[in-house]
């Protein structure tokens, strides 16, 4: 099994709050990483897909009272949102009582009505953590180009061939269309989502120009935002928004798209293996974005990120902002990477605090002008030590 960096920061959390909320897309690794934190303390587990466990939540408050002393985990409480009310009480009963502190692990895949419905009732009492697919700190830098052809779901990563795992992501894709998008969003015909979410992948690394994609789906703008909303709230498709707060430049303004996964990527584009990925004409834009979500996955929740472009042509693919500096980052798969003109014109105009080039060698490099070169695995490094495989 592999150990999981959320882990301890969720353990962290269930020592400062009631409540924590563990947000991740379908089999990203939700329960396997809810029931590793059961096995640690008293817990008590119910999924909610389960009817033998819903029945047991039949009066939600006496069920929770009856195990106030051990930490109760929800999975898929997306399939029974009314039940937050219920925590409120039990969580404010407790406070009373003097336990206030770990009370509810509640696992769901993100929605807008979801975290809306756990904002509202239990605000003030619950810490939200986004687990991500499986990244490079995690599978080990020798697996880096399994991780980025197969993705980071870790019945993808760890299926035993190439074609396994394209067929284990096809039925991912699958279900999300003919079960779980129709759960969460507006009925959309299956095709159509299909066709959409295929030319996103067409798209992925470019700027998003819903009109273009209206046209070609035979709908309007506003429509094509809907689905693009709904991709974005299940945390399979990225919005990644310009930089946009320097005076006197004529800066790109639309957003730029990614497939979260790349393996989900690879497989609405029909790239089965790394041989056609290295002849594809999306090598370069997959491990963009295949470096962009692992640099997601180690940066404290909430960090702002961006990318840079004006029209003049200045470009950096990454800003990241935290603990009051701002970080450029130019993405290569060159072992020998070079910046352009452009990326130091906008480091100045930015005066960002560091220059980084995240390449596809294994080398720590100094470029001259203030800029270090990374291999992907050192860069995530700086955010906390490897984690060993149990």
């Amino acid at each position: 099994m592999l150990a999981r960096q959320k882990h301890r920061e969720i353990t962290e959390l269930l020592k400062r709050d009631p409540a924590v909320v563990i947000l991740g897309s379908r089999q990203v690794g939700k329960t396997t990483l809810a029931r590793g934190i059961a096995e640690e303390r008293p817990a008590v587990y119910l999924d909610l897909e389960s009817d033998r466990d819903r029945v047991k939540l039949t009066e939600p408050g006496p069920y929770f009272r009856q195990h106030s002393d051990k930490l109760v985990i929800l999975d898929n409480i997306h399939r029974a949102p009314e039940i937050f009310q219920e925590l409120r009480a039990v969580i404010d009963d407790s406070r009373r009582a003097g336990r206030r502190v770990g009370q509810f692990l509640i696992l769901g895949s993100p929605s807008t009505e979801l975290l809306r419905q756990s904002g509202e009732t239990l605000a003030g009492r619950l810490a939200y953590s986004e687990i991500h697919p499986l990244n490079l700190l995690e599978v080990g830098a020798a697996g880096i180009e399994r991780l980025w052809v197969r993705g980071g779901y870790p019945d993808s990563y760890l299926a035993d061939t190439d074609r396994a795992s394209d067929r284990w992501r096809q039925d991912f894709i699958r279900t999300y269309l003919e079960r779980d998008i129709p759960m969460f969003g507006p009925r959309v015909p299956v095709e159509r989502l299909r066709r959409f979410w295929t030319m996103l992948a067409q798209l992925d690394g470019g700027l998003l120009n819903a009109a273009a994609l209206a046209r070609n789906l035979d709908v309007d703008s506003k429509t094509v935002k809907t689905y693009l909303d709904l991709l974005v709230d299940l945390l399979l498709v990225r919005r990644l928004q310009p930089w946009q707060s320097n005076a006197g430049k004529r800066l790109v303004k639309a957003p730029k798209i990614y497939i979260r996964d790349t393996g989900v990527l690879h497989s609405l584009l029909q790239i089965p293996n790394l041989e056609t990925l290295l002849g594809h004409p999306k090598q370069g834009d997959s491990w963009e974005g295949f470096v962009i979500e692992n640099i997601a996955s180690v940066l404290p929740e909430g960090t702002p990120m961006h990318f840079y472009r004006s029209a003049a042509g200045a470009e950096i693919d990454l800003l990241v902002q935290m603990n009051g500096e701002t970080w450029a980052i130019d993405i290569t798969r060159s072992t020998s990477p070079r910046l352009s003109r452009g990326f130091h014109i906008a480091c100045d105009d930015l005066a960002v605090s560091r220059r980084i080039v995240v390449h596809g060698g294994a080398a720590h490099l100094r470029l001259g002008q203030g800029v270090d070169a990374f291999p992907l695995s050192d860069f995530l490094g700086l955010f906390g030590a490897d984690l060993q495989n149990e």
